[in-house]
């Protein structure tokens, strides 16, 4: 498969459960999993996991990624650091289907202690589904990317 067909998915040890029902539902999409763990719930650190994932994104091995953590927020935070990242943050479709939409974001981020599974599930679906309109927003994406230096 292309990476237009995959998407990698990790999380912290906080968000083992969600990330594992995310993949499987991903996966009866049609997607190419790939699902960097962790696998055991021994602490971790965010940090790395998000960073992981964004790398699979920015290097092109994956078109999406997925990301998971307590509130959803570290991680989301570390995978901004990396440069082409653009990921938000979401507990509601609305905001899912618009990152997508309107700032062709490349990443979700979901917290685990924040929705249970059955929104989690329709969140994805939203970012999934959604594409970028491109128009005045492709001008506000090129400002964000321009921040990165």
């Amino acid at each position: 498969m292309t990476a237009t067909n995959r998407i990698v998915l990790s999380s912290d040890h906080a968000a083992i459960d969600l990330r594992q029902a995310i993949a499987a539902h991903i996966a009866a999409l049609g997607w190419e999993v790939v699902d960097i763990g962790p696998t055991t719930p021994e602490s971790t650190h965010y940090p790395k996991h998000g960073e992981a994932a964004a790398l699979r994104v920015a290097s092109g091995d994956c078109r999406l990624g997925i990301i998971l953590c307590g509130t959803g927020q570290g991680i989301m935070m570390s995978a901004n650091k990396v440069k082409g990242i653009r990921c938000g943050v979401c507990a509601d479709t609305f905001s899912a289907r618009m990152i997508r939409q309107h700032n062709d974001a490349n990443m979700l981020s979901i917290g685990e202690r924040v929705v249970g599974e059955g929104l989690a599930l329709d969140i994805v679906d939203a970012f999934l589904t959604a594409d970028f309109e491109g128009g005045r927003h492709a001008t506000r994406v090129e400002m964000i990317n321009a921040l990165e230096g």
